[in-house]
């Protein structure tokens, strides 16, 4: 069955008149003449059966329907572009596309790419954030890096490392002390991660301690929000110190208690099961799980 579109050009001049609200700037943006965006348009006006400016001396003006249309046409041409532009940039290299949890892509897989392109320049790495699980078919993604318990749908899971945090806060809250114990700090703003809830309580449990409030306080979605707020005065994170090593050396945030718990979860790598094959996909999977598993001898180490 034909598909019921209107043609691309007739979108395109419309498009631009809407933005522009001038058919005269319209035609200059697209080297046509005016009589020729007028042309497109009114013939789209016909196709739709609905009137999208209204026409006067004075210049048009969109219709609300044409000011309704004007916006989803706009979000459809820049998704036709930038495909284009995506299977240009694929001609004679190879290209992924991952999800990423944003702390940890920002803080220990970006310092670590340059290794991997120098190894392999012919394939190009895009990274895009995602906190939580998606479905591979509704995206464009070949893999995704997230925290969680390795059990996703219709994927292979690789283990790159577990997450040890401990609590953090700035220099100032700590009023002159070096450390604190976990009673003190349970007297404190237990500042929380939106996507780890229930983080300290479990680490309490491990001390066998039972705090009320261990649930309260204001929430953050992200590691690196979490330790700007600590940064701020605003309470102690529990933050894994890898996330933050820059903030330790610099002194803006310090380890308070040198005690961290083992979670269940941990970081993975998520493969669809589609792509398991994929050539490219499978050089960047040796690569990061060989990365993590020399990462995680030399914590053990140290």
């Amino acid at each position: 069955m034909r598909r019921k579109i209107p043609s691309t050009q007739a979108l395109i001049a419309f498009e631009s008149a809407a933005r522009h609200q001038s058919f005269t700037k319209a035609a200059e943006e697209l080297a046509l003449t005016q009589s020729a965006i007028c042309r497109q348009v009114a013939g789209l006006e016909d196709f739709l059966g609905i009137e999208l400016f209204r026409r006067s001396r004075r210049g048009v003006k969109l219709t609300e329907a044409g000011l309704s249309y004007s916006r989803q046409v706009a979000i459809q041409l820049d998704a036709v572009e930038r495909d284009a532009l995506s299977m240009m940039s694929k001609h004679g290299t190879g290209r992924l596309e991952l999800a990423v949890v944003p702390t940890f892509g920002t803080q220990w897989l970006l310092p670590r790419l340059k290794l991997f392109q120098a190894l392999h320049p012919e394939v190009t790495v895009n990274l895009t954030n995602r906190t939580r699980p998606f479905l591979f078919a509704n995206s464009d993604f070949d893999a995704a890096l997230y925290f969680g318990d390795g059990d996703w749908s219709g994927t292979q899971t690789y283990f790159l490392m577990h997450e040890h945090s401990m609590p953090v806060c700035s220099p100032g809250l700590l009023a002159g002390r070096k450390v604190l114990n976990a009673a003190d700090i349970a007297q404190m703003p237990l500042l929380q991660q939106t996507t780890r809830p229930y983080a300290w309580r479990h680490w309490f449990n491990s001390l066998d301690m039972s705090v009320p409030h261990d649930m309260a306080g204001p929430r953050y979605e992200l590691f690196s929000m979490l330790a700007q707020a600590a940064i701020h005065d605003m309470g102690v994170a529990l933050i894994p110190p890898f996330l933050i090593q820059r903030e330790l050396a610099e002194g803006r945030l310090v380890i308070v208690k040198h005690h961290s718990f083992t979670s269940d979860r941990a970081y993975y790598l998520v493969i669809p099961e589609r792509k398991v094959v994929s050539a490219t996909l499978l050089v960047f999977r040796d690569w990061l799980t060989n990365e993590a598993r020399t990462y995680r001898e030399r914590e053990r180490l140290t």
